[in-house]
């Protein structure tokens, strides 16, 4: 700071060395140049001083004014539900159904790839499951047979039964022979066993073609997944907000091949340092200027933290939305924005850089400068808040920049 009376001492100095360098220009032609050279050194020279000297420290007052304390985060506009489509099967694109800013339903197709080869084994599946259903059903040959000879298994079984107990009666009476008995029970035990196997054949053959028809469903549900995965489809309803492959491109099982979200509704992911993190809540008020609108605020609200550190850059992810009527047509404009953590009126507010050690100030008192102790409130990057130690007629010294 310049004080008035070393600017008139400068003056009166400059003044004796003009005059002595022009006395001595007439007296002393021959050291001219000598002279001339030791004027501007002298000046120079007491310019210097006098700057030395004029660098003492400044006296302020303590103000009375209002105090943001804010948070500040960076981070871009991205559509609520954003995300991106990815091929799930490989090929050639042979229809791309969409284009930038098309509102789409869900389940809609945006790109077919080419598929002749899983058509052709969905054919072949659809046609297997069918030949395994009606092979369960009541026109199926199969079974029919198997149960036209169980049928007949058991006819044979009930009459050599029949014959059996007949003769046995008979042979009690003394009427008959015991080799035609044996013969009947004979007749009679296989007849018992072909009823058995032909009934055991029956329905095993159900079983079989039980498990067959499940098999073929498989088959036929796998081989539609497979055919469905070449018809990339929405997920949501929204809107495509880019595309990334044209038709006859190829394409890669997990290639993206669209970006999409919802229509109106835009969220604000920014990223707010580790150290400030705990300060941030949910419903705080957000400042916040794009790229693309240049110094226009927009105003917004913290809605969700996420409690994962990203370790590449040591930062906490925050979402905030437009409580501002304004649209934002576009996304992914990068953001920068200060979240506002606290706010106070009419607070004593001082310089930050006339604090001590975070703790403490100079003033000057009684002609003398001293070192006190101060309580401090929000601090913002260029003042600081005093909650004791100072008040308005406090005459507070700014220590020298070195």
């Amino acid at each position: 700071m310049i004080c008035s009376g070393d600017v008139e001492v400068l003056v009166a100095a400059l003044i004796r060395i003009i005059k002595f360098s022009i006395y001595n220009v007439d007296q002393i032609n021959m050291f001219k140049q000598l002279k001339s050279k030791c004027s501007w050194f002298f000046s120079c020279t007491i310019l210097l001083l006098f700057l030395s000297a004029c660098n003492h420290s400044n006296i302020i007052h303590p103000q009375k004014k209002d105090i943001v304390e804010t948070v500040y985060a960076s981070g871009k506009i991205i559509s609520n539900n954003e995300y991106d489509v990815y091929a799930l099967s490989g090929g050639t694109v042979i229809k791309k159904l969409v284009k930038e800013g098309d509102t789409v339903n869900k389940d809609e197709i945006l790109y077919v790839i080419k598929n002749e080869a899983p058509a052709a084994r969905l054919e072949a599946a659809r046609s297997n499951y069918e030949n395994a259903k009606s092979n369960l059903s009541t026109q199926s040959r199969v079974l029919n047979d198997l149960k036209l000879a169980m049928q007949s298994a058991e006819t044979k079984f009930i009459n050599d039964s029949l014959q059996y107990f007949r003769l046995k009666n008979l042979l009690r009476q003394n009427i008959g022979t015991q080799s035609n008995l044996d013969a009947a029970y004979a007749n009679f035990v296989v007849s018992k066993n072909q009823q058995k196997s032909a009934e055991e054949k029956y329905y095993s053959a159900i079983n079989d073609l039980k498990v067959a028809l499940h098999n073929a469903e498989s088959q036929l549900a796998g081989a539609q997944t497979d055919l469905n995965n070449y018809f990339i489809r929405s997920e949501a309803n929204g809107t495509v907000f880019q595309t990334y492959k044209e038709v006859g491109e190829s394409v890669k099982p997990n290639d993206v091949v669209a970006l999409l979200g919802e229509t109106s509704q835009r969220i604000i992911k920014l990223a707010v340092d580790q150290q400030d993190i705990d300060k941030i809540k949910t419903g705080q008020q957000v400042l916040l200027k794009t790229d693309i609108t240049g110094n226009t605020i927009y105003h917004a609200e913290v809605t969700r933290l996420y409690p994962v550190m990203n370790e590449t850059d040591q930062t906490f992810r925050v979402d905030a939305v437009f409580t501002d009527s304004t649209q934002q047509p576009f996304i992914h404009s990068s953001v920068e924005a200060n979240i506002i953590i606290q706010k106070k009126n009419n607070v004593l507010i001082i310089p930050r850089n006339a604090l001590v050690a975070d703790d403490s100030v100079q003033v000057k008192q009684n002609g003398k400068q001293k070192t006190i102790a101060v309580r401090t409130g929000i601090h913002t990057l260029d003042e600081v808040e005093i909650l004791q130690g100072l008040n308005e007629s406090s005459q507070v010294v700014i220590p020298k920049q070195q």
